[in-house]
C-alpha cells in the first residue's frame, strides 16, 4: 500500500512486489505479510516474547478456560490445541489432549505466557485476529515464519461484552495436513460462549450492542435552553484551546480519554472557535464487515472546504481499515510536496489510548490533547447535570442539597455519558431531584460483581436509606433487619450513606 512506502526503506518496493505475487495470498494476508516485514521479522526467525506471568484471576482467563475445557472434552484425542489470548496477543492457556501436537507447539514456543501477536510472531491466526477484529483462519504457507506453516490455525477476537472492547482471542490449532473445514466454526462458537459467559459472571449489567457505524452531523444552532453558554473549570477549557491551536496549525489531531469524557465534544467546541460555522461530521466505525461501505459514505466530506470529520474510536479499527484510512489522509503519494496530506486540516480522531492507535494512523498524528476524566473535575459535575436536565426537559431543573453533594462526591466511572443518564433518568420524575430519584450506583463505592440477588438486596438498602428523613436505624426496621446487619451490609456491599441519612 502507499502508506507503507512512506515508512519502508528503499527495499519496500521489491518486498511489496514479492508478497503481491505470492501464490494463495489474499489481499488481507499480503497486508498482514507486509505490516510483519515493516516490524522487522524474517521468515526464518521466529522469537516471540516470553512475560513469564500469566495474569489467571482476570475474567477472561476464568471464562475463557472454562469454555475451552469443555471444547476440549468434546474433541478428546483430536489433534487440536485450544488457546487463549489476551488482547496483546499473550497466550493466557493452552489445553490439549494429544501429546504430539503439545509438543511440538512447545518446541514454536506457542505456549502461554509467550506473545504471539504479528508485531511478535508475524503472521499467524491469532495475532490477525486481534490486528483485524475479525475472525480468520491461516492455513499451513499462509504463515509468515516458516516454523509455523506446519499448523493450520482458526482465531476469533472476544469482545467484552460490556464495554464492547477487544479482551482476547480464541485460537484453535492443529495439523497443516488436518481437514480445517470445521475449525473457524468452533472457534466462532468458543468465543461467543466466552464472551456470554462474561456477561453472566458480571452485575447483570446488559451487553454493549455491537457496534453499528454511525455519520452523523454535530449542529451549532443553540436552542433556548443551550443560550447561556455552559462555564466550565480551567482543566476543560483549556484543553479546548490546546486542541484549537493544533487545528489551526492545520495538524491531524488525536484526542485521548477515557470512554464517556467528552472527546467527541471538546473536538468539536474546539473547532468552533476557529471556523464558526463550519459543518462538522462524527463518524464511528462498525463491526469489520461493514467499515468498507462506512468509508465509502463519508470519505468524499473529507474534500469539502466547510467540513470537519471526527473519526472516534480509531483504536478499534482493523489493521486493514486504519492503513485505508491513512492513506485517504495522506493523498497521492506522488504528488507535489504542497499537496501532501491535504485532508490532515480537514479531520480530528479520537481514541482511549494513543498507544493502541494503529501504526498507520499514528505516524500522521501532529497534536495529542486528552480529554480531562470527570472525576479530575468535579467542579463541573453541577454545571453539567444543570445542562443535560435542562436540555432534557426544555426548562430548569433543581437539585436538592442532599442530591447536589451526592452527584460532586461521586467518582463517576463511566464519565460524562453516565451523568448525563443519570440526570435524564431523574430529570424525568421530577423538577426537583432530591436522593431518593438517583439510582443506586451513585451510592456504592467501588463497583465489584454482584450476584442478581446481591443486586437486588444493595439495591432495597439505598432505597431506604435515601427516603426523606430517615436514619440508618430506620432504614434497618423498614427493612425488618437489625441495626448491625445493615451496617455490615453497607459494608459489604461499599454502600455510600447520605449525608443527611448518617
Amino acid at each position: 500500500m502507499d502508506q507503507d512506502r512512506k515508512w519502508a526503506p528503499a527495499a519496500w518496493y521489491e518486498d511489496e512486489a514479492s508478497v503481491a505475487g505470492t501464490a494463495a495470498l489474499t489481499p488481507r494476508l499480503q497486508a498482514s505479510w507486509l505490516r510483519s516485514r515493516r516490524y522487522g521479522l524474517t521468515p526464518e526467525d521466529l522469537q516471540p516474547v516470553f512475560t513469564g506471568s500469566v495474569d489467571t484471576g482476570c475474567l477472561l482467563y476464568e471464562c475463557g478456560h472454562e469454555v475451552l475445557q469443555g471444547l476440549k472434552d468434546t474433541l478428546a484425542n483430536e489433534p487440536v490445541s485450544m488457546m487463549l489470548t489476551g488482547s496483546d496477543g499473550l497466550v493466557l492457556s493452552r489445553l490439549c489432549s494429544d501429546s504430539s501436537v503439545s509438543r511440538s507447539l512447545d518446541r514454536v514456543h506457542l505456549a502461554p505466557g509467550f506473545y504471539f501477536s504479528e508485531r511478535n510472531a508475524g503472521t499467524n491466526g491469532m495475532g490477525l485476529a486481534l490486528a483485524d477484529r475479525a475472525p480468520t483462519l491461516v492455513r499451513a504457507e499462509e504463515h509468515y515464519c516458516t516454523s509455523l506453516r506446519q499448523y493450520t490455525c482458526a482465531a476469533v477476537p472476544v469482545l467484552d461484552p460490556l464495554t464492547g472492547e477487544l479482551a482476547g482471542s480464541i485460537n484453535l490449532t492443529t495439523w497443516s495436513d488436518s481437514s480445517s473445514k470445521l475449525l473457524l466454526a468452533l472457534a466462532q462458537a468458543a468465543a461467543g460462549n466466552t464472551a456470554a459467559l462474561m456477561l453472566a459472571r458480571t452485575t447483570g449489567r446488559k451487553p454493549r450492542p455491537a457496534p453499528r457505524g454511525e455519520v452523523y452531523q454535530v449542529f451549532t444552532g443553540r436552542t433556548e435552553a443551550q443560550s447561556e453558554p455552559l462555564d466550565l473549570s480551567a482543566r476543560w477549557t483549556d484543553a479546548v484551546g490546546q486542541a484549537g491551536t493544533a487545528m489551526a496549525e492545520g495538524r491531524l489531531l488525536a484526542v485521548v480519554g477515557e470512554p464517556g469524557a467528552g472527546k467527541s465534544t471538546l473536538a468539536s467546541l474546539a473547532r468552533r472557535r476557529i471556523r464558526a460555522r463550519e459543518r462538522i461530521l462524527c463518524v464511528r466505525p462498525p463491526l469489520a464487515d461493514d467499515i468498507t461501505t462506512w468509508m465509502r459514505l463519508w470519505a468524499p466530506e473529507l474534500a469539502k472546504d466547510d467540513t470537519c470529520v471526527i473519526v472516534t474510536g480509531v483504536h478499534t479499527l482493523p489493521e486493514w481499515a486504519a492503513e485505508d484510512l491513512a492513506e485517504l489522509l495522506s493523498g497521492p503519494p506522488h504528488g507535489h510536496a504542497a499537496d501532501r496530506h491535504p485532508y490532515l486540516h480537514s479531520c480530528v480522531i479520537t481514541t482511549e489510548d494513543y498507544t493502541r492507535v494503529p501504526q498507520a494512523l499514528r505516524t500522521l498524528i501532529g497534536g495529542v490533547v486528552e480529554a480531562p476524566a470527570l472525576r479530575s473535575r468535579p467542579e463541573d459535575v453541577l454545571p453539567l447535570a444543570d445542562h443535560f436536565a435542562r436540555r432534557f426537559r426544555g426548562r430548569p431543573v433543581s437539585f436538592s442539597p442532599a442530591a447536589a453533594r451526592a452527584l460532586s462526591d461521586f467518582h463517576w466511572p463511566e464519565n460524562t455519558r453516565q451523568l448525563q443518564r443519570v440526570v435524564r433518568d431523574a430529570a424525568s420524575r421530577t423538577d426537583v431531584v432530591d436522593l431518593r430519584h438517583l439510582p443506586a450506583e451513585i451510592f456504592v463505592g467501588t463497583p465489584r460483581r454482584l450476584s442478581r440477588m446481591q443486586a437486588l438486596e444493595r439495591d432495597e438498602i439505598v432505597r431506604c436509606l435515601t427516603e426523606p428523613d430517615t436514619t440508618v436505624a430506620q432504614a434497618a426496621e423498614a427493612l425488618g433487619i437489625s441495626r448491625a446487619t445493615i451496617y455490615r451490609k453497607i459494608t459489604q456491599y461499599d454502600i455510600v450513606v447520605p449525608t443527611r441519612t448518617r
